[in-house]
């Protein structure tokens, strides 16, 4: 309908001056007018000229003043027209905002008597903010004063309209002309009849809906390609529900450790205990706990078969290295390299570098004659293939490994060391329970996958990493990783 109302103007009309004025004048929206003008001048049925101009519209505030009038005005009317009204009584009669306007501007124009009654001090007066408001409203032009006065108190903002005065172009004809867009089998029997549209071949193709890595995921895998490099496999990894007797008993950790409490672990209620343990693998664990063995006095205490049972989410992917390591040892012994990358589950409290969720790597080597000195060499490898070449390393406490060591990294950008990951060496109170040949030692360390990521994507809070939180521009937009290059 627009289409054929400008086409149809301009057959007999040289210009459409204002294309604003000319939808009022032919009862069109101008938004859908605005468009069809977009639409011929690309096909130049037409040339346009961009018109602008600078109007007043009221702000919500002051459509509902040129609705009810101004609050000067609305107070005037509620005080009684012979006597007075106590400023309570009348407080009462009007919202609180219109109250405070309303006093200030009533009594800057003379037309009350404030105190603590409040009587009139004319009889009549003329709401002049009602009537410029109402003036705007209808399109009217009024002074640079009022349009002062009524910015000062917010009533009114500028708005830009903009529209255009158009032409005939150099392709205009009263009426569009159908020009086929695709070449199917009946516009190629037909071509000499058609008018084809023109292929714009400089223009992009709409952009493929695909899918997208998180940040995570990419950096996961650099890290899992860095430990195939270096000969490892994956341990399986898809049991999040463990046992406490494979996520700590295990481990030679007491079940009095703090980490044991509800305070740091998230215990099932239902399934709450698990179904099997190996028994007599069960009864060694118990017997070095209590009373120790293989050279340890133990600590000294009763343990007890109802905790070891108990399920949780597990706290960390050593429960996962502890099957793997009893596994090994029912067979024929054979060295191993196993690494995992997998989620884990503490109950903290979550803030900017804190989730009750994340991601931990873990990797482990199981060798005769294993040394701490193997353990040292075997890092400054795996951190050196990560671009961390200067490496620190500090005694540190862990339940299951003796001797153990926290890992520093000098950060080039922060211009300090910083804390990367833990190691150390599996004790025999917890290796030779399970079997494994006396000679045999296990070295390891571990770290989190978020720490890394922040570190590399310029993230400072990990709820933007991972959550309910992330902004889905991070998953689409997020470079490609390259760790160490």
């Amino acid at each position: 309908m627009a289409e054929e109302a400008i086409l149809g103007f301009l057959l007999n009309n040289e210009q459409i001056t204002d294309s604003g004025q000319f939808s009022a004048e032919h009862n069109l929206d101008h938004n859908e007018v605005v468009n069809v003008i977009k639409s011929l001048h690309g096909f130049r049925y037409i040339d346009v000229q961009d018109l602008k101009r600078e109007t007043w519209v009221l702000t919500d505030e002051g459509k509902k003043y040129a609705a009810q009038g101004s609050p000067e005005a609305q107070l005037f009317l509620a005080v009684p027209e012979e006597g007075s009204i106590s400023k309570d009584e009348l407080q009462k009669k009007l919202a609180p905002s219109l109250f405070k306007i309303g006093c200030s501007q009533a009594g800057k124009n003379k037309w009350v008597e404030m105190g603590k009654q409040v009587s009139r001090k004319v009889q009549h007066i003329e709401d002049t903010v009602k009537e410029l408001l109402l003036k705007i409203q209808e399109g009217k032009v009024i002074d640079k004063d009022g349009i002062n006065s009524l910015k000062a108190r917010k009533l009114i903002a500028p708005q830009t309209w903009k529209g255009y005065s158009v032409t005939k172009g150099p392709n205009y004809a009263p009426e569009r002309k159908k020009v086929a867009t695709d070449l199917t089998r009946e516009n190629l029997q037909n071509w000499k009849e058609l008018e084809f549209k023109e292929y714009n071949f400089n223009a992009k193709g709409a952009p493929l809906e695909a899918g997208h890595l998180h940040p995570l995921l990419k950096v996961r895998k650099q890290f899992k390609d860095i430990f195939v490099q270096m000969g490892f496999e994956e341990m399986p990894t898809n049991n999040f529900v463990e046992s406490s007797f494979w996520n700590f008993d295990a481990l030679f950790q007491p079940q009095q450790h703090p980490a044991r409490d509800s305070h740091d672990t998230f215990f099932l209620k239902a399934p709450s205990t698990t179904r099997t343990l190996p028994e007599d693998y069960v009864e060694r664990v118990k017997r070095v706990h209590e009373s120790g063995g293989y050279g340890s006095r133990g600590y000294n205490y009763d343990w007890k078969r109802e905790e070891a049972n108990k399920n949780l989410l597990r706290t960390h992917t050593t429960a996962v290295s502890s099957r793997m390591l009893y596994a090994l040892a029912q067979k024929p012994f054979v060295p191993k390299k196993y690494f995992s990358i997998d989620r884990v589950f503490r109950n903290e409290a979550v803030d900017r570098t804190h989730l009750a969720e994340f991601h931990q790597i873990e990797g482990l080597i199981c060798d005769r004659g294993l040394t701490l000195g193997n353990l040292i060499g075997v890092l400054n490898d795996f951190f050196s293939r990560l671009g961390m070449s200067k490496l620190r390393f500090k005694p540190a406490y862990n339940p299951y490994t003796e001797p153990s060591m926290e890992i520093f990294s000098y950060h080039e950008g922060l211009g300090k060391w910083v804390e990367i990951g833990n190691s150390g060496m599996f004790r025999p109170e917890m290796l030779l329970p399970m079997g494994l040949p006396e000679d045999v030692r296990v070295i390891a360390w571990g770290l989190s996958l978020e720490r890394p990521t922040m570190i590399l994507y310029g993230i400072d809070n990990i709820r933007d990493l991972f959550g309910h939180k992330v902004d889905l521009d991070l998953i689409k937009r997020n470079p490609i990783c390259r760790i160490g290059i």
